[in-house]
């Protein structure tokens, strides 16, 4: 049942959970905080998942936060956390927070956009990422592997280590900006200034932002907020770029408008069709956030998946069997139907997931007043949700800190694997691009293990590798060093 209003209420306040004595947002547990701070000064922006999981052990389930005034429900139970997400957008919707940031920064679109307006861009969306256009894309996903196998071959002839970041972000960006809007910019092969590097500012302060207490950028500007305006610029520029393109392409084939390629042709079609149906504003804004999304989250799961296959060479043994005998003699899958075939590798990625999911926490906000996971919690308040907690519990997985992706493959495994494990949401606001970013893992995972051997991968300091949450969790300073296999 979603959030209703208490005016129109004549009956007990709408439950999102089963039935239980509501308990009192502000009567909950929680760490103690300060006057006007309240637990803000506590929680370090990077490492605030790791905080929320951690305090998740000490007070329970469900407990309580607040940053300044605002005091934050903190829920890390799956069915809690399945039963808001399912409630979306009628009961609980992206927080105002978000939406507001997202509008400065010009990243507006499907992922802040809230009610009838998310409705409306959602069916683009959608459209543009199902399954079957997903692989009519494959020949430009074939075509940036094919640079990235070339980039990673040289990589193997120095024999260096070299930082592992910064290479999947350009075959991410590149493999968004071919698919989603028909432009090959191709920064696998340029070593100047990318646009990635901004796009990881916007990121960082993004997450920042979200989770200050006070909004000071809006009077005094610090040098780091002089940086993000500089990033907006450059990233904007390149956005213009893609739409003017897409535009002249259009004019020069009017075909396009009928039966558009990619995903910006179709958004410019129904924007020149209905602007009451998508405005400019939100057409710049969904190129934005698919090159944020696109690059982001893929690209850092990609690293955490290498990280553990290094780490586990039976493992790496096995994709390698499978990636021979779905290739043959091929360095890179050459059709569409071989990238199906690739079933263990899936369920690498699956299992990567569970344990390190680049969206660590979800956040959500009630658009009512309403119970959820048993506490009665007014309207405008913000649940955060660690999704991470309910995927390594034992109460859900077997060993759960142990990568073992033969879990994915049981008879009966994902179904009830992904009540617990939910790195794509779940829901309404399902992530639209799952199925291209499934595809884009499985091509790289797949060529690394046809072409190369892990020589080693390392960190700056010699330690474990460290998680840093920058609106999404990456591993820090990854260094990889590739050998060229033998054939």
């Amino acid at each position: 049942m979603g959030c209703l209003s208490k005016a129109k209420m004549r009956s007990p306040v709408p439950t999102v959970t089963a039935a239980r004595s509501p308990q009192r947002l502000r009567d909950l547990p929680g760490p103690r905080g300060l006057p006007l701070l309240g637990n803000a000064g506590q929680i370090d922006n990077q490492k605030m998942h790791r905080q929320l999981e951690d305090w998740s052990q000490r007070y329970g389930e469900r407990f309580q936060i607040s940053l300044g005034t605002r005091r934050i429900l903190v829920c890390s139970n799956p069915d809690d956390i399945a039963a808001v997400l399912k409630d979306r957008p009628s009961g609980f919707r992206r927080t105002t927070r978000l939406e507001t940031l997202s509008s400065e920064l010009g990243i507006g679109g499907l992922f802040s956009a809230n009610g009838d307006e998310w409705r409306r861009q959602r069916t683009f969306v959608m459209h543009a990422f199902n399954p079957a256009h997903v692989k009519s894309y494959f020949p430009s996903l074939q075509l940036v592997a094919t640079r990235f196998l070339r980039r990673w071959q040289q990589h193997a002839l120095a024999g260096v280590p070299f930082e592992l970041e910064p290479d999947l972000m350009r075959y991410t960006v590149d493999v968004t900006a071919g698919l989603a809007f028909g432009t090959d910019v191709n920064t696998i092969e340029s070593d100047g200034v990318v646009i990635q590097t901004h796009l990881a500012t916007m990121f960082r302060m993004l997450q920042k932002r979200l989770f200050a207490p006070f909004r000071t950028w809006r009077w005094l500007r610090r040098r780091e907020d002089r940086a993000l305006v500089e990033s907006v610029k450059y990233v904007m520029a390149a956005v213009h770029g893609f739409i003017a393109a897409a535009r002249q392409r259009m004019e020069h084939q009017p075909m396009l408008f009928a039966q558009p390629s990619n995903l910006l042709e179709a958004m410019i079609a129904a924007r020149d069709e209905n602007a009451a149906a998508l405005s400019e504003s939100a057409l710049t804004g969904n190129i934005l956030t698919m090159l944020l999304a696109g690059e982001d989250t893929t690209a850092h799961t990609l690293a955490w998946i290498i990280h553990e296959l290094a780490r586990n060479p039976t493992l790496f043994a096995q994709v390698r069997t499978e990636a021979d005998r779905v290739l043959g003699s091929d360095a890179l899958p050459q059709h569409h139907a071989q990238l199906g075939e690739l079933d263990f590798i899936e369920a690498c990625i699956h299992e990567s997931m569970r344990l390190r999911p680049v969206a660590p926490m979800i956040g959500a906000e009630a658009n009512a007043e309403c119970v959820v996971a048993g506490v009665t919690v007014p309207k405008g308040t913000v649940i955060l949700m660690p999704v991470r907690v309910g995927a390594v519990a034992e109460s859900n997985f077997k060993d759960p800190m142990r990568f073992d992706p033969q879990r994915w493959l049981q008879p009966s495994g994902p179904g009830n694997l992904r009540k617990a494990a939910m790195p794509f949401g779940t829901g309404p606001r399902l992530c639209p691009g799952r199925f291209l970013a499934i595809e884009e893992m499985k091509m790289v995972i797949a060529l690394l293990a046809r072409n190369f051997d892990l020589e080693a991968i390392t960190t700056p300091d010699g330690l474990p590798v460290q998680e840093r949450l920058n609106f999404t969790m990456a591993p820090v300073g990854l260094q990889l060093t590739l050998r060229a296999r033998p054939q």
